[in-house]
Formats: structure tokens, C-alpha cells, sequence
């Protein structure tokens, strides 16, 4: 599925994504960024384009129209440079400060949906700390899920850091076992998404039927 596809979906499934809009060129980028507000993201729309980090389709932190003009063409000149269609620009309002988390799932041949939460953003390749659970699941599943963990003190608060909501945590947990299985997915990944103490940002989606 696109990445518009993706969002529609979900927040029709009462996920609660970061303000964004599409733009197809670089005055709708600057009408966009006002109105959600700067600082924002930007990110690149293209078919062939899966990792937008890889080709250098993603800018954030842009404070300014200056700013976001400037990052604009950057990123439509890389994706050009690597031969994909580009579909348009996501301006995207900037996430939270917080832990970064994965989370999503697959369908599996035998035991059905199962879903999976671990640390998130660049250190999913590098950690792999990641647990899972056969859907349906409970909150109590989730708590436990995270307790198996490595990382599972940053989540739950050490050194005078604040523990992640574990109130949304749960919440986005069980709409994600329910959501893969209406919609019958076959791999879902909400990465990352972005907790602090007060709640989260999903910050990207990347759904497979």
C-alpha cells in the first residue's frame, strides 16, 4: 500500500497520527508548514522509494519557509537522482522528544496475527530488542511485553527519566492486534513511534495486505 493509503487507513481505525498534508510543489509545501505550524518534517512520496532515510527523502526540524524551501528542493532533487517518481512531498509536524519505539506485526501461517513491540527508529537493525505476542492481547500482555525488554528500564523510568504512558502504549497495542486483524494484514510496522510521559507520536506506518 502508499504511504497516503496507509494513513487513511489507520486513522480511520481511530490511530492518532501526526498532523500532515500533501504537497505536490514547493509553495504547497510553505502553505502546508503554516498551517500545521513549524517546526516540521518533510518527507519524500515515491513508489519505488521504501527507506526515505536512504536516499535522503527526509528533512526535519525545519523551523522556517526559508528552511522548508531549501529542504524542498533537496529532497526532490535526490529522489530524481535515483530515477523515483515522485508523488508528492508529506509535511509532517515534528514528534515529541521521547524513546523511540517499534511497533506492528504479521500474519502467521500457523498461529495467525501476532504482534511485537521493541526499541524503535535506527536501533531496530542494531539492538533487535523485540518481543512478541499471539493476538488477541490484553494490557497486562503489553506490561509484560515490556518487562522482557532489554531496554525495558528507559520505558519504564530510571535515573530520574520519566516512564513512558504506559496508558497509550496499551492502548495502541490492542488497536494494532485488532486493526491486523479486520483488516486481515500481513505486516504491519508503526515505526517509529515516538512515547514520552504524556502520550505519543506515530511518526510513520508501513502496512502490507
Amino acid at each position: 500500500m502508499s504511504m497516503l493509503k496507509d494513513f487513511s487507513l489507520l486513522e480511520k481505525y481511530k490511530f492518532k497520527l501526526l498532523p500532515y498534508k500533501i504537497a505536490k510543489n514547493e509553495e504547497d509545501a510553505v502553505k502546508h508548514a503554516k498551517y500545521i505550524g513549524f517546526p516540521v518534517a518533510l518527507k519524500i512520496i515515491s513508489p519505488q522509494i521504501t527507506h526515505k532515510t536512504d536516499v535522503g527523502g527526509v528533512r526535519i526540524k525545519i523551523k522556517n519557509s526559508d528552511m522548508l524551501r531549501h529542504a524542498y528542493r533537496d529532497i526532490v532533487s535526490s529522489a530524481e537522482k535515483s530515477k523515483a517518481e515522485v508523488k508528492g512531498v508529506l509535511v509532517q509536524k515534528m514528534a515529541r522528544k521521547g524513546i523511540e519505539l517499534i511497533i506492528g506485526g504479521k500474519e502467521d501461517p500457523q498461529f495467525g496475527h501476532m504482534v511485537v513491540l521493541g526499541l524503535g527508529g535506527v536501533y531496530v537493525e542494531i539492538f533487535r530488542d523485540i518481543t512478541g505476542r499471539i493476538c488477541p492481547i490484553s494490557k497486562q500482555d503489553v506490561r509484560e511485553m515490556v518487562g522482557e525488554l532489554k531496554s525495558h528500564p528507559i520505558l519504564t523510568g530510571v535515573r530520574g527519566q520519566k516512564a513512558v504512558n504506559m496508558n497509550t502504549l496499551e492502548d495502541i497495542m490492542l488497536k494494532t492486534c485488532r486493526f491486523m486483524e479486520k483488516e486481515k494484514v500481513k505486516e504491519l510496522d508503526l515505526n517509529p513511534v515516538i512515547f514520552d510521559s504524556k502520550g505519543a507520536d506515530i511518526v510513520d506506518a508501513r502496512i502490507r495486505k
